[in-house]
C-alpha cells in the first residue's frame, strides 16, 4: 500500500478537533441567541411579539401554547449532540462529518428566525423557516447514512433532528398564515382555510414518513404540532368542530403512516435488467436436452 493511500485512510478515520469545536461554540451561541431572543430572560416572548401575529389565536392553524415546549427538547438535544461531537467516535464517523455543518446551520438559522420575529420582520422570519425546513431536510437524508455510534448516536442525532424536523413542518405553516394574516389576508383566517392548512400539513407528514423509511420521531413531532392545534381550535375565536377534527385525525394518520411504513422494512433493490436463469450443468449418465427441430 502506497504512502498516499496509507494517510487519506488516516484521514478517513479521525477528524481533527477544529471542526467539532467550531461546530459546538456556534450551536451554543445559536442556542443562547435563541434562548435571549424567545424572552426567557425577560423582554417579549415570541408569542406577544410582532403585535401577537403569534400568539395561540392568531390564525386557525396556530398550536395552543404548550405545544412550543417542545423546543426545550430540540434544544438540549442539539446540544447533547454538538458536544458529542468531541467523542472519538463522532470524529471517525463520515455521517457525522458530512452532518456538521448543516446541524450548524440549523441552529444559526433557528436563532435568526427568533431575531426577526422580534424585529417584527414577519416576512423575513417565513424565508428563514423556509430556508430552515430545506436545510433540515438534507440532514434527514443525511442521516440515511450508516450509524457508527449505536442507540447513543441515534437518539441524539437521529432522535434530535427527526423532532426538529416534525416540528419545524407544523411551524412554518404556522408562520406563513401568521405572515399572510398581518398582511390583512382575511382569508386565512376563514375556517375552510384553516382545515386545508391542516390536511397540508399532515400530508407534509405522512410524506416525510414515508420517505424517511418510518422514522418515528418527525412523526411524533408533527403529530403533536397537529394535536395542539386541535386543543388550540376547541375554545377562542377560532374555535371549530371542524379543525378539531382534521387535526386529530391528521395527527393519527400521520403516527400511522410511520408505524406501517417501519413495519414494512426497507424494500428490496429494484433489478437492473431482466433476470436470466443460470445454466445448470447436466449430471453424468443424464442425457442432455435435445433442440426441437424448427418448423419449416
Amino acid at each position: 500500500m502506497s504512502n498516499t493511500a496509507v494517510e487519506d485512510r488516516h484521514r478517513e478515520r479521525t477528524d481533527g478537533w477544529a471542526v467539532p469545536i467550531v461546530t459546538v461554540l456556534g450551536v451554543v451561541a445559536a442556542i443562547a441567541a435563541a434562548f435571549v431572543g424567545s424572552g426567557a430572560l425577560g423582554g417579549t416572548p415570541i408569542a406577544e411579539a410582532a403585535d401577537g401575529a403569534l400568539s395561540a389565536d392568531a390564525t386557525p392553524v396556530a398550536p395552543a401554547g404548550s405545544a412550543f415546549g417542545i423546543w426545550s427538547v430540540i434544544y438540549v438535544g442539539l446540544a447533547a449532540w454538538a458536544l458529542w461531537q468531541f467523542s472519538a467516535t463522532a470524529r471517525r464517523s463520515p455521517r457525522q462529518r458530512a452532518l456538521r455543518p448543516w446541524g450548524l446551520a440549523s441552529a444559526l438559522l433557528n436563532a435568526g428566525w427568533i431575531w426577526t420575529v422580534q424585529l417584527e420582520w414577519l416576512a423575513v422570519s417565513v424565508v428563514v423557516i423556509v430556508a430552515l425546513l430545506a436545510v433540515l431536510i438534507r440532514i434527514m437524508y443525511l442521516l440515511g447514512a450508516p450509524t457508527t455510534g449505536g442507540a447513543l448516536e441515534t437518539v441524539i442525532t437521529d432522535g434530535t433532528f427527526g423532532l426538529y424536523l416534525g416540528w419545524v413542518c407544523v411551524a412554518t405553516l404556522a408562520n406563513a398564515y401568521a405572515w399572510l394574516s398581518a398582511e390583512g389576508v382575511g382569508l386565512v383566517t376563514e375556517i375552510p382555510v384553516g382545515v386545508v392548512g391542516v390536511v397540508v400539513a399532515a400530508g407534509i407528514g405522512v410524506a416525510t414518513a414515508v420517505l424517511s423509511r418510518g422514522r418515528v420521531a418527525p412523526a411524533l413531532a408533527t403529530a403533536w404540532g397537529l394535536a395542539w392545534i386541535a386543543v388550540g381550535r376547541s375554545a377562542g375565536p377560532f374555535e371549530a368542530a371542524a379543525l378539531v377534527w382534521t387535526a386529530g385525525i391528521g395527527a393519527v394518520v400521520v403516527l400511522l403512516a410511520a408505524v406501517l411504513t417501519r413495519a414494512r422494512g426497507p424494500r428490496p433493490p429494484a433489478s437492473a435488467g431482466p433476470t436470466r436463469r443460470p445454466r445448470t450443468r447436466a449430471r453424468r449418465g443424464t442425457p442432455a436436452p435435445t433442440e426441437r427441430p424448427r418448423a419449416r
